[in-house]
């Protein structure tokens, strides 16, 4: 058994600007990007080149930080959209939605496509194998926050938090206890799933030449099936709570249809048989 190691959301203060580690952690993951799309555009058969990568990297930026607050507030908090719309901007608060960032990222990396006259799903999948160093600083950024945290466990590895911060998890308890009973730490679940594993699956999985559309459904698949455990674990959104059978969650409403598109793209892919094409650079 853990304690939670009373992390401070705030990175640092100068005087009224806080720089929160959420948000210092998407910037890592967004720099890990684009260092890797570099290394991958540094293969000369790849046709991309840096200032591709560089422009991706800005477009994806903008689509998952849009996209990612958007759909968090529609998704899961669009009563406190409806109550106060500034709460829209409260980004350094945390709540972005994965599911709403990647819509937000399959809309620019279209815009992008559009531009560059390359095929759509060319780009996402040069795109997918970069995506789990995102995913990985999110959650971590996610712990550090504090919030996420999955269902009481007797299990080893479970992880007391302190009351005085997280209260909610301390109901029913005698007053003045100090830490909540063992919860799974399902924000670092996901944070080795989403991360390490998802981000090795595909980096082998594309490391030999696959039909266009078969890495994009890999990450869709993978990605998919990696929530959907977890979401058994972690703990509703309070607000929103269990949409039915007393176990099925927003996110497993969301991450689904994922789940079935990367399967049906696998299926699309393999069927045509046409090995992704290089790149043409304008």
């Amino acid at each position: 058994m853990f304690d939670y190691p009373q992390l401070d959301p705030v990175a640092l203060s100068l005087g009224p600007l806080k720089v929160h580690w959420y948000g210092l952690m998407y910037l890592l993951g967004f720099f890990g990007i684009w260092v890797l799309g570099r290394y991958r555009a540094s293969d000369p058969g790849s046709g991309w080149d840096a200032r591709m990568v560089d422009d991706v990297v800005f477009y994806g930026i903008l689509g998952t930080i849009l996209g990612g607050r958007l759909g968090y507030m529609f998704f899961y908090g669009l009563d406190q959209l409806i109550a106060n719309p500034w709460n829209l901007f409260k980004v350094w608060e945390g709540g972005m939605s994965f599911h709403g960032g990647l819509i937000g990222v399959f809309i620019t990396l279209w815009l992008f496509s559009r531009r560059r006259g390359i095929g759509f799903w060319q780009v996402t999948d040069f795109v997918a194998p970069l995506v789990p160093l995102a995913l990985f600083t999110g959650r971590i950024g996610n712990f550090i926050n504090g919030e996420l945290w999955g269902h009481p466990t007797d299990a080893p590895w479970g992880m007391r938090v302190p009351c005085e911060r997280f209260g909610e998890y301390c109901g029913g308890l005698p007053p003045g206890t100090t830490w909540s009973p063992p919860l799974h730490a399902s924000q670092l679940y996901e944070a080795a799933l989403e991360g390490p594993a998802l981000f090795l699956t595909l980096w082998i999985f594309s490391a030999r030449p696959r039909p266009t559309m078969a890495v994009s459904g890999m990450f869709l698949l993978g990605y998919g099936v990696f929530r959907l455990l977890v979401e058994f674990v972690r703990q509703p959104d309070a607000h929103i709570g269990y949409l039915a059978f007393d176990w099925l969650t927003m996110g497993q409403v969301l991450t689904l249809p994922m789940v079935l598109l990367g399967v049906l793209l696998l299926i699309l892919a393999y069927r045509s048989i046409r090995p992704s094409k290089a790149v043409k650079r304008p």
